[in-house]
């Protein structure tokens, strides 16, 4: 279902922070960047500056074929070496943004699987895979391109602004005529710009969250015919993705044409003051025309300029989200009381997933170390939102979910794994092989103890797989049906070996007979942990130390199998009609 809030965006400061880092961390291409693309910059400007004093030779009527073949043939070295300084400028540059760009995809996807699942929940998919997609993407081609070409750009447009104004200070002083109209656009886009790019970025997750709704559920919507319901659902996320991105087209179609007018202005005044002081005998021909040429040059440069100002703004949007992922994040908590025991308590727990929908109303249990608890009850109410707070991955409105005497949501990931671990109905097999798949839960296993791990569970196919333990899994290799991938998954909880498990229909997906004996299998492997399992099949509860019934979220009864059954309420109901008229 869809997630009912967006995941953080990061705030400017926060953005000019990671970017900071990530300039320092790749410092050495950076300062090779800059020290190549001046060098470039300052070679540049001698080309022009030569075929100025060609100009003025001719001028004068004292050129000779030595003089002009000699600064022609310096003019040629000049550009030529701008080109080899300028190739090794962007070569550092390109280096830059490719580890740089690496640095940020490896530090996001830690940020991502550092996140807490209910934060990824609240948020829905279709926020998180646009940040993986679209923003890593435009982040990564500032990275790549914006970044090499901006830096070289703008210091060759200083150079050459400096060099008109030490050849001439009026027509310097004529290139100042184009900056009030550039600023004032730039200020202008720039202050309109973020939050413009940062709503068509919500927008454009709006729209794919609909669309993965649709998808995932997809037999559902055929079943109950919300076809149309959902057309227009996809209907209206386009509109407003359209709206969005009109506004973004907007600020771009009034930011272009000024800039534009502003660059190409102080040429035609640079040429005209220039051709001015020249008749008046205030400056020398060749001056003007190598004025002209770096204002030719400068128009080019600053062009440039504007559009990778365009992409930066863009994606300034973007690397505030892919920051943002940052700020939901679980931080590690500071070192706290550690837990005397396994001892397992809920007292007077209420949860929503809506403010002022409660699913649980004043849920109160213990369960003591070693024991083997059922949780039954119709579906809907609230079992599965249990299983998730006993093992820390939602906390309570309000109430207290302790393990020790210490808060569950108070223990850190590594401890939280030792000691309680969720097996839900949800399950995945990676791309990798069956060996990867399985050393997840314990790297340093070894054969033996992977190959027991599978016998827990039954999983006695996985000897006949080509290659073993090394056979490939998911696409390329061996496509696991929805009963061995749970197996699998299964297997991976014996690995992990924790003190508590608690498993939310974790065999739902075998048929009765696997189910059966993967129970089975998984009692002797636990036995002496504390086994929490949220059941439909109502032979699990059968076997449990004691039953707690879930009903309307509240526990209405809870006692031993034989007891409930005694009792005659709601689970001894349950049992009736799971067996027909037999009590058990």
């Amino acid at each position: 279902m869809s997630g009912t809030g967006t995941l953080p965006v990061a705030g400017r400061r926060r953005v000019r922070w990671e970017l900071r880092r990530l300039m320092e961390a790749e410092r050495g291409p950076l300062l090779r960047m800059v020290l190549l693309g001046g060098t470039a910059a300052a070679v540049g400007l001698v080309s022009p500056y030569l075929v100025g004093r060609i100009v003025d030779l001719l001028e004068e009527g004292t050129a000779t074929v030595a003089a002009v073949d000699g600064l022609a043939l310096a003019a040629v070295g000049s550009a030529l070496a701008t080109l080899l300084l300028n190739r090794y400028a962007r070569l550092s540059a390109f280096r830059f943004g490719e580890r740089a760009l690496a640095r940020l995809r490896e530090e996001f996807v830690d940020r991502v699987l550092a996140l807490p699942t209910r934060v990824v929940e609240r948020s829905g998919t279709g926020d998180l895979t646009t940040r993986v997609t679209a923003d890593v993407a435009t982040a990564g081609a500032t990275l790549r391109t914006a970044v090499p070409d901006i830096v070289p750009s703008a210091l060759r447009i200083l150079f050459l602004l400096a060099a008109v104004f030490w050849l001439s200070p009026p027509m310097g002083a004529a290139v100042l005529l184009g900056v009030p109209p550039a600023w004032l656009a730039v200020r202008w886009y720039l202050r309109r710009s973020r939050n413009a790019y940062l709503a068509e970025g919500t927008a454009t997750s709006a729209s794919v969250e609909g669309v993965t709704e649709t998808v995932r559920g997809g037999r559902t919507v055929e079943a109950f015919a919300l076809g149309a319901r959902r057309v227009e659902r996809a209907d209206l996320d386009a509109v407003e993705v359209y709206r969005a991105r009109r506004r973004t087209l907007y600020l771009r179609s009034v930011l272009y044409p000024v800039t534009d007018l502003a660059f190409a202005l102080p040429a035609v005044v640079v040429l005209l003051v220039g051709g001015l002081l020249y008749l008046d005998g205030r400056a020398d021909l060749g001056v003007v025309v190598t004025c002209c040429l770096y204002m030719l040059r400068v128009q080019d440069g600053a062009g440039w300029i504007m559009v990778w100002i365009e992409l930066l703004q863009r994606s300034g949007a973007s690397f505030a989200r892919v920051f943002g992922v940052g700020s939901a994040a679980a931080a590690p908590p500071p070192p706290g009381p550690v837990p005397v025991d396994d001892r397992i308590e809920v007292r007077d727990v209420h949860y929503a997933y809506v403010d002022g929908r409660d699913v649980l109303r004043g849920i109160t249990l213990t369960v003591r170390p070693g024991e083997r608890w059922a949780v039954v009850g119709p579906s809907g109410a609230g079992k599965t939102t249990l299983g998730r707070l006993l093992a820390g991955v939602d906390t309570p409105r309000s109430g207290r979910v302790l393990v020790g005497g210490v808060p569950v949501a108070d223990l850190g990931p590594r401890e939280l794994r030792e000691r309680i671990v969720l097996v839900s109905q949800e399950h995945h097999v990676f791309a990798g092989t069956l060996r990867e798949n399985l050393a997840i839960a314990a790297e340093e296993a070894g054969d033996d103890v992977l190959a027991a791990a599978l016998e827990a569970v039954d999983a006695g196919w996985a000897a006949g797989l080509p290659l073993g333990l090394d056979t490939p899994l998911g696409p390329g290799g061996v496509a696991l049906d929805p009963a061995r991938a749970q197996q699998v998954a299964l297997a991976r909880v014996v690995l992990a070996d924790p003190r508590t498990v608690v498993l939310d229909e974790a065999t739902s997906l075998l048929d009765p007979t696997t189910a059966r004996q993967a129970e089975r299998s998984l009692a002797a492997v636990l036995a002496g942990r504390t086994v929490i399992a949220i059941a439909h099949r109502l032979h699990t509860a059968h076997d449990a130390d004691r039953i707690a019934v879930v009903e309307d979220g509240g526990i209405t009864e809870s006692g031993s199998h034989d007891d409930l059954v005694d009792a005659g309420g709601p689970y001894s109901a349950l049992w009736r009609s799971w067996h027909g008229d037999r009590a058990g």
